[in-house]
């Protein structure tokens, strides 16, 4: 799915389905497995990982407490897969490009241009928290729970870096309020049909069959 309207719209639905129903939770679960490439794409598969069993703890707990665990389960999984589908599938600039089309070239240009220095600070953590499992492999040290805050403080430290220099890289340039941009898309004509599906999902979620039956007699 190349446009990114269409992407974020159709991952908006399917988060809201999957939070509200189990069944929802299972269509959308469906869903994900019929119209994306499912984890082939996925660029860092051990946080993905590592996510899912994180939610699978909690669940635990929740059962272990008298609660629906299983329900919290299904439906957080589902939302995860969808979220993981969307960071898969998105490509440097988008954002930019959906922030001026929704709000033009001045409060869309600074929400988009900060949606993507997000990304981009994202992807620079995930590189930093590499290099520094690297130097541990390196130096002989195991990598574990207590090296978890000291490597938390360099990320921390390192993001703050970055933003201050990005700060005083724009303020040199005369960056001031808004851009100019013209906003494109890109989109083909079978795209529609994960859209229309996730739709559908949609509404089975929240009118079940039976009831529409009885609306259509």
């Amino acid at each position: 799915m190349q446009d990114v309207r269409m992407r974020i719209g159709t991952a908006t639905l399917l988060t809201l389905v999957a939070f509200f129903s189990v069944p929802g939770a299972m269509g959308v679960f469906v869903w994900w497995l019929v119209f994306t490439p499912r984890l082939q794409e996925v660029k860092r598969i051990r946080i993905v990982a590592g996510t899912l069993g994180l939610i699978a703890l909690a669940a635990l707990f929740i059962i272990v407490s008298g609660g629906d665990g299983i329900s919290y389960l299904i439906r957080m999984g589902a939302i995860i897969l969808i979220g993981v589908w969307l960071y898969s599938e998105q490509e440097t600039g988008e954002f930019l490009h959906l922030g001026v089309w929704l709000l033009g070239n001045r409060t869309g240009f600074e929400l988009g241009m900060i949606a993507e220095m997000g990304m981009q600070m994202a992807d620079s953590l995930a590189a930093d928290l590499d290099r520094i499992r690297m130097a541990m492999t390196i130096k002989g040290q195991p990598w574990g729970v207590r090296i978890l805050v000291p490597a938390g403080l360099i990320l921390v430290n390192d993001a703050l870096v970055r933003s201050q220099d990005t700060a005083e890289l724009m303020a040199v340039r005369g960056f001031y309020r808004g851009g100019s941009f013209c906003p494109q898309f890109i989109h083909r004509r079978y795209d529609l049909i994960p859209v229309m599906a996730a739709i559908v999902v949609g509404f089975l979620a929240f009118v079940p069959v039976s009831e529409f039956l009885i609306l259509y007699r």
